[in-house]
């Protein structure tokens, strides 16, 4: 007797309803961000990084949400993963949105992207059969390198914005990238250090152990990794175009961990046997 495909069961009913909901409200940022002129009230530099940043979110973020969802719900072990890491990119891009963007008609947007995705995930994961997930992935799986990179990646984000929290404790001098964007705050310590460092180093313990959760974390931070610095490649790009910015030597980093992140998840998901989940 043949196995039918998983479908969508009363676990996942929340989590794809916000998800659906998520996709077309970051399809109307994205659109509103891009078409709309003078939307963004911050500085050259930092409106036209919303620019590049709302491109990749409409062409790529938005579309492998999508795809992940669909697959998913053909009860894809791998879409179901990828799905939750889009879901993780969502919170993660939109805190940026909601606390560092100078107050814009898009607020309440804002609002709801972050707070949907933080509540899509938690739903998302909370129906998550992560031991089933787990043996999903062959043995040779090569957990030793991919939790190596997620470890380096980690320390050397944290050693960076550690080192300047501390050069000001003892100097007080400004972060020069808070400075040129007129922010009154650090966002982009706070948001490395509390979401990507935290999330990246546990998955990587977790990974290299080969706990069912580290193949998890592992999926949706490097899911996070590769559309985020892709969408930060074309944010710093964007200002480079508009003569916001003179330099694009930020590329020389952003593009080889993107590339990094997506070499670790294709290695990932191409070790995942094509397996697919099943309903109690």
């Amino acid at each position: 007797m043949t196995e039918k495909p998983a479908t969508l069961n009363p676990t996942n009913k929340p989590a794809y309803i916000l998800s659906f909901i998520i996709l077309l409200l970051m399809t109307a940022a994205s659109l509103a961000g891009i078409f709309i002129e003078d939307i963004y009230r911050d500085n050259h530099l930092v409106t036209s990084g919303w620019y590049g940043n709302d491109w990749v979110t409409l062409l790529l973020a938005v579309p492998l949400l999508a795809i992940s969802m669909v697959l998913s719900n053909r009860g894809s072990h791998a879409a179901r993963l990828v799905w939750m890491g889009m879901l993780f990119y969502a919170l993660y891009n939109y805190a940026f949105y909601l606390f560092g963007a100078a107050y814009n008609s898009l607020f309440l947007l804002y609002v709801a992207l972050f707070t949907l995705s933080g509540f899509a995930l938690i739903f998302g994961l909370s129906g998550l059969n992560t031991k089933s997930v787990a043996t999903q992935f062959k043995s040779r799986t090569p957990v030793k390198g991919i939790a190596g990179f997620m470890a380096f990646v980690s320390l050397l984000l944290g050693v960076f914005h550690i080192g300047l929290s501390l050069n000001h404790l003892f100097t007080g001098q400004i972060p020069e990238f808070v400075t040129i964007m007129d922010k009154t705050t650090n966002i982009i310590s706070a948001l490395d250090l509390s979401i990507t460092v935290s999330v990246g180093l546990l998955g990587a313990v977790w990974l290299r152990r080969r706990k069912p959760w580290g193949y998890v974390l592992a999926v949706i931070w490097n899911v996070k990794g590769a559309v985020y610095l892709t969408a930060l490649s074309a944010a710093t790009w964007a200002a480079f175009q508009s003569a916001a910015s003179e330099s694009l030597t930020e590329l020389a980093l952003w593009i080889p961990i993107a590339l990094g992140c997506a070499i670790s998840l294709v290695l990932l998901l191409g070790n995942m046997r094509s397996g697919q989940e099943k309903t109690a």
